[in-house]
């Protein structure tokens, strides 16, 4: 029975290891990413039972996907379809701007509806994970985040959403109004500053907006200026830990893996914030979208402790 449960899209990912533009690369390494599954990983390496479901193409990128985040500890809720599994690229250009491409459209998860997995497997999780991207891939993956999010709110699950607007997927208003539709069903609302713009309000203004159509707990995410919470209408903060960047590709799903793993321990708003930007620091460090991801030993470590973690 996993404690937590996160859903959408795991791709196949072509990864530049070297700055510069695609054209100029003379090999690209083969990795996974997707940000749910990057937050599953990172839950998954702080010993947390996790199970990913989602929908893979029978071909050989899906095989990557699923051994690789079976590899990590995951249960996988896999449906294998007639479609490409989806697949991206990322290159680091000159001044240090990341820039991704997609070749997601028609991918097999973009095909997931309603009824995509069983919801009896979210029956004892404690927290069932999602983001805006998945809603944003076709117009049955719209329906099926609003589906999967009513049956783990029914079942009394603990509901994690990270806006993660991604402009290339859909615009501004199409984001709106999804979340309008999703916020009454969220107990927990990530966001980053840049996810702030999709609203006109300011950042320290939109928090208790936000609070007030249905999440218990809105955290911002501000990246090197730390994060902000709102939980019970009490506000808290925490600074970032700093680092040596190297890639910020996935930080914010590290982010939301400490600011989860907080909870699940039990931890103080405060110390989940930290763990939060822990794991987000951690994150940037090495080049992929997980691989930063710490295990509890690490993580102690990092943070400094000699304790153990109770759970």
């Amino acid at each position: 029975m996993p404690e937590v449960v996160a859903a959408g899209e795991a791709m196949a990912l072509l990864l530049a290891p070297q700055p510069g533009y695609l054209r100029h690369q003379t090999y690209l390494e083969l990795r996974i990413g997707g940000a749910e599954a990057n937050t599953a990983i990172a839950l998954a390496r702080l010993g947390f039972s996790v199970a990913f479901a989602t929908w893979l193409g029978r071909d050989e990128l899906g095989e990557v996907v699923l051994s690789r985040l079976r590899a990590e500890g995951v249960e996988v809720w896999a449906n294998r379809v007639e479609a490409p599994t989806g697949l991206y690229l990322r290159e680091r250009l000159p001044g240090g701007r990341g820039r991704v491409h997609y070749r997601r459209a028609g991918s097999a998860a973009s095909r997931m509806g309603p009824g995509a997995f069983d919801p009896g497997g979210l029956e004892g999780a404690k927290v069932f994970h999602l983001t805006g991207i998945t809603p944003a891939l076709s117009e049955s993956a719209r329906a099926f985040a609003l589906w999967a999010l009513r049956e783990a709110k029914e079942r009394g699950v603990r509901v994690s959403l990270d806006v993660n607007h991604r402009r290339k997927l859909w615009s501004a208003e199409a984001a709106r109004g999804f979340l309008e539709e999703a916020l009454p069903l969220v107990d927990l609302l990530f966001l980053s500053e840049e996810d702030a713009r999709l609203w006109s309000t300011e950042p320290q203004d939109l928090l208790p907006a936000l609070a007030a159509r249905g999440p218990k707990e809105v955290v911002l995410k501000r990246g090197r200026k730390g994060a902000l919470a709102l939980v019970g209408g009490s506000p808290v903060a925490a600074e970032a830990f700093p680092v040596e960047e190297l890639d910020p590709v996935g930080a914010g799903d590290a982010f939301n893996a400490g600011y989860l793993a907080g909870l699940l321990w039990g931890k103080p708003p405060e110390e989940r914030l930290r763990l939060g930007c822990a794991l987000g620091a951690l994150a940037v460090t090495v080049m992929g979208d997980y691989e930063g991801a710490p295990s509890p030993e690490e993580l102690l470590a990092f943070l400094g402790q000699e304790h153990t973690m109770d759970r």
